[in-house]
């Protein structure tokens, strides 16, 4: 299988600070707006070469949103920067009716997302931002695995003509996609190869997929890793493919079982080919105060989770 190395481990939410930095260099209609959260979502540099193209609205998330929305009738392309659970359960209606079915052209960027937020416990860690954004008709929705990859898509999302929840995090994780890898919307990455289970993995579970996969391969087991960074649209297209070889599927994400990447994929397959899956997601619950690596552990959504899932339906095919 191919070998990912780690080349020095990074926060996401500094991968997004640094593609709004190179969109104000590159692209002067980019805006950006912040809920009183600047350092939080590395923000800084771009208001530091862009004073002018920046608006601090304060706590106040539907109002930005609104704003946002009217920004983009003059032909500017805002990016809004909050956490997670601010950008999405608390300004739903905002989004549902100025933006998405409004059709305006809003990055909403969100960071501090799942479990991995770590110590501020369940008010702030939303695991159901994903099924309330992709359930917006027109809303794209992006779940980047590292800093990398969050640099890459913020850049590309400002040449997507629509609205956009871009969905990123909190803590230091491993950096380990080319720095130089084009990202396209829409579009998964076959990580590795293999021809047993196929995993689907998204956000910070790409990285335990393939450490699951090395795992996997300790046993004899060749596991083919996908990452699936859009999860709307979907790429039905690689996990067909794959499934078709290898006859079953574990789907992981850092998110609620009901509505995320597992039930996008489960209605794919339901549809164009029923194949044995199994879920490594958080089980319908709300989160609690704790690090990262121990909540993750607690609620399994890591490496161990996914070789214990990949080994499960392997025995349903």
């Amino acid at each position: 299988m191919k070998k990912y190395i780690n080349q020095g481990s990074k926060d996401t939410r500094s991968g997004f600070g640094a593609g709004l930095a190179e969109l104000g260099r590159t692209n002067p209609n980019v805006v950006a707006l912040c809920a009183d959260l600047i350092g939080s979502l590395k923000m800084n540099k771009f208001i530091e070469e862009n004073p002018e193209r920046f608006f601090q609205i304060g706590i106040a998330e539907a109002n930005m949103m609104g704003i946002a929305a009217g920004l983009t009738v003059g032909g500017k392309i805002p990016f809004t920067g909050t956490f997670a659970n601010f950008s999405t359960g608390r300004v739903y209606d905002q989004i549902r009716q100025s933006i998405a079915y409004s059709g305006k052209n809003v990055k909403v960027c969100a960071s501090h997302a799942g479990l991995t937020l770590g110590e501020d416990g369940a008010t702030h860690q939303i695991l159901e931002d994903i099924g309330l954004m992709k359930m917006l008709p027109g809303m794209t929705v992006i779940n980047t695995c590292d800093y990398n990859q969050t640099k890459a898509a913020t850049i590309a999302i400002a040449e997507h003509d629509g609205p956009v929840y871009l969905r990123f995090g909190r803590p230091v994780v491993p950096n380990y996609t080319p720095a130089d890898e084009k990202f396209e919307i829409g579009k998964g990455v076959l990580m590795s190869e293999g021809t047993d289970v196929t995993i689907v993995a998204t956000g910070h579970l790409v990285w335990e997929a393939l450490l699951a996969a090395e795992a996997l391969e300790e046993k004899g087991v060749s596991a083919e890793v996908i990452n699936i960074h859009t999860i709307k649209p979907l790429d039905e297209e690689i996990i067909l493919k794959s499934v078709a070889k290898t006859g079953c599927i574990v789907t992981a994400e850092e998110h609620n079982i009901l509505g995320g990447l597992g039930e996008s994929v489960a209605r794919t397959l339901s549809m164009n080919n029923p194949t044995p899956q199994e879920y490594v997601a958080t089980m319908d619950t709300f989160g609690e105060s704790g690090t990262p690596a121990q909540l993750m552990e607690k609620y399994g959504l890591n490496c161990e989770a996914i070789v214990k899932a990949s080994e499960t339906v392997m025995k349903r095919k």
